[in-house]
């Protein structure tokens, strides 16, 4: 029996081709192929190209399983973790979700349970949204950097005269513990920053 066409099987196809052959091999006649329908089909279940990336970024993002509850730096740093652990499975997306804003109906109540467990922490709403992106932007653009072409961490590279980048590279610069490292001691240090703001003025208040 002919598997039933829905939104949520066009977008994992879209996924699998995105992952098997690149962003560039994605567009809606091939998407049909892929499904075993016309291309016009497709236009029911994503109305556009754009639908489509921003349904492929909800995808993504809605495999992150991190309840927000309890702790908030704990939730949220393993909110982060799982952001990357997901871009690092789908690195031919990462442009994508780096570039487009947070659209649909779905990512946009993902959001919202996040913000509003910050809120019940002692964030105001803008905080909470504050707080939301500098994570995500950050395990975005740290995963990017991680899975792009080598400059620094290149073993190659002269370091005549560098000593402490030559200790850096000797010591393992560049290999998946570096990378893991660098992931979280930066993420540790955005954590223990970020703190609703009346608790920042009031940590600095003399007396």
């Amino acid at each position: 029996m002919k598997e039933r066409l829905s939104r949520e099987r066009v977008l994992a196809a879209a996924l699998g081709l995105v992952d098997r052959e690149g962003l560039r091999a994605l567009s809606m006649r091939r998407l049909g192929k892929e499904v075993g329908v016309e291309a016009m089909t497709l236009y029911y279940y994503v109305p556009n190209k754009d639908a489509l990336l921003d349904g492929l970024v909800e995808l993504v993002f809605s495999r992150i399983a991190v309840e927000p509850a309890g702790e908030w730096r704990a939730w949220v740093r393993a909110f982060a973790v799982s952001v990357r652990d997901q871009l690092l499975r789908h690195p031919e997306l990462m442009p994508v979700v780096a570039i487009r804003p947070v659209a649909t109906p779905g990512s946009l109540r993902m959001v919202e349970r996040a913000a509003r467990a910050l809120t019940e922490a002692g964030f105001t709403a803008s905080e909470a949204l504050h707080v939301i992106t500098a994570v995500a932007t950050f395990a975005i653009g740290h995963t990017l950097a991680e899975a792009g072409p080598d400059s620094p961490d290149n073993p190659d590279m002269d370091l005549d005269g560098m000593p402490v980048l030559a200790e850096a590279v000797a010591a393992g610069l560049g290999t998946p513990a570096d990378h893991q490292d660098r992931f979280d001691f930066a993420l540790d240090a955005l954590l223990n920053g970020l703190a609703p703001r009346h608790d920042i003025h009031r940590a600095g208040s003399p007396g």
